[in-house]
């Protein structure tokens, strides 16, 4: 393309990419700038690291940031790892196919809050789950798995969310596979598995790094779930956030949110290149 070109390809995109730019760029630039001090709204601004290093030294801070990108890496992959299976079972139409396709896309539509309320009602101590679970003679007596420690029911939760979504952007890739591809490597001798990891996942591994860090950076950053159903000792950066905001410490809440920002960053760009390398040169080999 000559320069001309893209002198012209970049004014057409400007004010769509320019403004779009500008906006998110004043966001994360204020954001950063309170985490330092600057645009204090309750008093004189005064450039400092001082809030990072009183968060840095805070146990509840480190336990948040390790929290949340744990359920960040597992909602991603587990997410991912359910859909794939799911995705290769659908690739070729058949009867009913489209149907079980629309009910599995189904939580797409169901608002992250609202999901929330209803996952806590069916595991409730006097929910639908402990009086199946006393009925058939499994448990004496209801248990409590409400807002467990484990952090199980988000990611029950992040999984049924996040799942169809992997699913929609895996299909299509999967779609896209010749079937003589995979008919030559069946006649090559290569089982279901092995066609997967020599063949499926390679040429699909655009839409799986896509796939894992969408979801990822969703996870990282939730709140309803965390607040609804999530483990009553432990905080999520989003938490703590909220939490330093509604206390009118916007500096400390800066702090989180520009950490929540950077863990979205390096953790989704790590995850995408520890996949590809694994696909690509490593194990899948």
């Amino acid at each position: 393309m000559k320069a001309k070109d893209w002198i012209k390809t970049i004014l057409l995109l400007t004010p769509g990419i320019g403004l779009i730019v500008l906006l998110i760029g004043t966001v994360v630039y204020i954001a950063i700038a309170q985490s330092f001090g600057l645009y204090n709204l309750g008093g004189e601004d005064q450039l400092t690291i001082a809030y990072w290093t009183k968060m840095l030294g805070r146990k509840l801070y480190m336990r948040s940031v390790n929290y949340s990108l744990y359920i960040g890496f597992w909602s991603a992959l587990l997410s991912v790892a359910l859909a794939y299976p799911i995705a290769i079972w659908l690739r070729k139409p058949f009867s009913g196919s489209i149907a079980i396709g629309a009910i599995l896309k189904a939580p797409l539509l169901v608002h992250g809050l609202v999901a929330a309320f209803l996952f806590v009602n069916v595991i409730a101590y006097h929910g639908i789950v402990n009086q199946f679970m006393q009925w058939i003679g499994f448990w004496d007596a209801p248990r409590t798995m409400q807002n467990d420690k484990g952090a199980i029911g988000i990611l029950v939760l992040q999984v049924w969310k996040n799942m169809p979504f992997a699913l929609l952007i895996l299909t299509g890739s999967v779609q896209s596979i010749s079937d003589d591809v995979l008919d030559a490597a069946r006649d090559l001798g290569a089982h279901s598995f092995s066609r997967f990891r020599k063949v499926i996942a390679p040429l699909t591994i655009s839409a799986m790094q896509a796939a894992l860090v969408i979801i990822f950076i969703g996870a990282v950053a939730d709140f309803s779930f965390q607040t609804i159903a999530g483990p009553t000792n432990r905080q999520s950066l989003a938490q703590l956030m909220v939490f330093f905001k509604g206390n009118g410490r916007w500096h400390d809440a800066a702090v989180v949110g520009s950490t929540l920002m950077i863990c979205a960053l390096f953790g989704s760009a790590l995850l995408a290149i520890v996949v590809r390398f694994i696909v690509k040169g490593g194990r899948f080999k």
